[in-house]
């Protein structure tokens, strides 16, 4: 009986230790996206490393526009820099419409293996999601829009900077130089974005200048030079002096230069363009996301639904100031102004403020923010909110 007992009990040992060797043993073999069946193993334990990882891209230019996507892919390189990632661990998608062919684009990189993917422009964020649904191992990030937070997805992700911050700085420098105090916007959508971004720009500037006014003309498009250029040209018309841009070309610099009046930037030092227009231009280091988000993925930490970042954290920042061209004391203005937004005592959308404009479905709304208050312009969600047109600023039809 007790040699029975004695069997018994080392069958169920052998069996445990099949089992343990099964169950704790090395996992099977596995791609670096991981598993698509919801577990709850950590990132890292299943994902890529830093040898393996596939990392992709969507744009909807290439950097050849010297603008929005030269800027983002700057961006991807110093992020492969920063992480030692090979040249052959990146893909890159450009010149990808707005419409189906991003949905193509996204599956392709899926299909080539890319363990996280980011797509860079505004109208991609429903491709995006649908994609990221049918492929839970795969990491997405869309930049500038705002749909990750209500879509339930884990690997849904958005991002953008603060960029309303060096909108407002640069402003600076077009309100000390403006001599018809006419200032003039080249933009690309009526979108959010693009009207959170202008409205600070003529904020900054008419901190330094009272008098000043701005009218805006749509180019509706992201990046369309020869639009940008005549656009640029029928406001030089109508007396504006200084030119700034929500567009992805140098064009509305080399057409100041080509008249005669100044210009402020977007996304790229644009005075070897313009050398006696351009003043100074707003832009975003990406590659400080870009480098966290790819890190957590590898690193096994959570990738953040939404991200944003300003000047405070070097994210946001102006490119040199054109000294020769520019309006004595300026310099000292932005660096004034830049101290103040990093300590919190500068609210860029501080009361008194007054505007009116649509809301996201298209409907009429007006806001009225009294003193001592201010609108929290992404402090709650990455993608800008502020869709308001302020006195001083014309829309031009």
């Amino acid at each position: 009986m007790k040699k029975k007992a004695l069997a018994l009990v080392l069958s169920v040992l052998l069996a445990l230790s099949a089992f343990m060797l099964v169950g704790c043993g090395e996992p099977a073999a596995s791609s670096g996206s991981g598993s698509s069946g919801g577990g709850t193993e950590p990132v890292a334990a299943t994902g890529p490393s830093y040898e393996t990882i596939k990392v992709g891209f969507v744009h909807i230019s290439d950097p050849s526009d010297m603008g929005y996507t030269y800027n983002h892919d700057l961006g991807t390189q110093q992020m492969q820099a920063n992480l030692g990632l090979s040249a052959d661990q990146i893909i890159s998608k450009y010149n990808v419409p707005e419409g189906a062919e991003c949905d193509t684009a996204l599956r392709e990189l899926v299909d080539a293996g890319c363990n996280i993917i980011f797509a860079t422009s505004f109208g991609f964020e429903d491709y995006v999601k649908e994609i990221a649904a049918e492929y839970p191992e795969v990491q997405f990030c869309h930049a500038t829009g705002f749909q990750a937070a209500s879509s339930g997805l884990p690997n849904f992700h958005n991002y953008f900077a603060s960029i309303y911050e060096g909108r407002y700085l640069a402003g600076i420098a077009a309100g000390l130089k403006t001599e018809s105090n006419q200032l003039g916007y080249v933009a690309a959508f009526p979108f959010a974005e693009v009207i959170s971004g202008y409205t600070a720009f003529y904020l900054g500037a008419k901190s330094v200048n009272p008098e000043v006014t701005m009218d805006i003309m749509y180019t509706n498009s992201w990046n369309d030079p020869t639009v940008e250029s005549q656009v640029a040209k029928a406001l030089i018309d109508r007396g504006c002096d200084v030119i700034s841009q929500h567009s992805d070309s140098t064009a509305p610099a080399t057409t100041a230069e080509e008249n005669g009046r100044w210009q402020v930037g977007y996304n790229n030092d644009m005075i070897s363009a313009a050398p006696n227009a351009s003043l100074i231009s707003a832009r975003i280091d990406w590659s400080i996301y870009l480098t966290e988000a790819v890190s957590a993925l590898v690193e096994g930490t959570e990738i953040p639904v939404d991200w944003c970042k300003g000047i405070a954290d070097n994210v946001v920042y102006l490119s040199p100031l054109n000294t020769p061209i520019a309006a004595d004391g300026t310099q000292a203005a932005i660096d004034e102004a830049a101290a103040a937004i990093k300590d919190g005592s500068l609210k860029v959308f501080a009361g008194p403020l007054v505007g009116s404009g649509v809301d996201f479905d298209n409907n009429p709304v007006s806001i009225d923010i009294p003193a001592g208050e201010y609108y929290k312009e992404q402090e709650e969600a990455s993608a800008p909110s502020w869709n308001y047109i302020i006195t001083g600023c014309t829309v031009i039809e």
